[in-house]
């Protein structure tokens, strides 16, 4: 019989990283190798905005976030009802909260 503590994983989370950072933005790039995802807080009328946060996944575990954020928003929304996007999605905006896209 395998003792079940070997198995457990502890996991630590600092006061300071408990207190979490809002993104308004995620910004997703890639190579074979791994998935990088940018999430930033941009602020309506301040044309620069500030990447808050960074993650470098593999690809399978880019794979397995995207299973575990499907999985989680079907049960959400069984409790909280359909999610509504706004408008129509753009994966990569020239500019936040709806402004006029620039033209070239």
């Amino acid at each position: 019989m395998q003792d079940d503590n070997q198995n457990q994983l502890n996991i630590e989370l600092s006061e300071e990283v408990a207190q979490g950072t809002y993104s308004n933005l995620a910004i997703i790039t890639h190579s074979p190798s791994e998935f990088v995802l940018d999430f930033v807080r941009v602020v309506p009328g301040v044309p620069k905005a500030q990447v808050k946060s960074r993650i470098i996944l593999t690809p399978d575990h880019a794979k397995r976030l995207m299973k575990a954020l499907q999985e989680n928003l079907q049960k959400y929304e069984a409790i909280y009802g359909s999610i509504q996007i706004q408008g129509d999605y753009d994966p990569f905006p020239s500019t936040p909260f709806g402004s006029p896209k620039g033209q070239a």
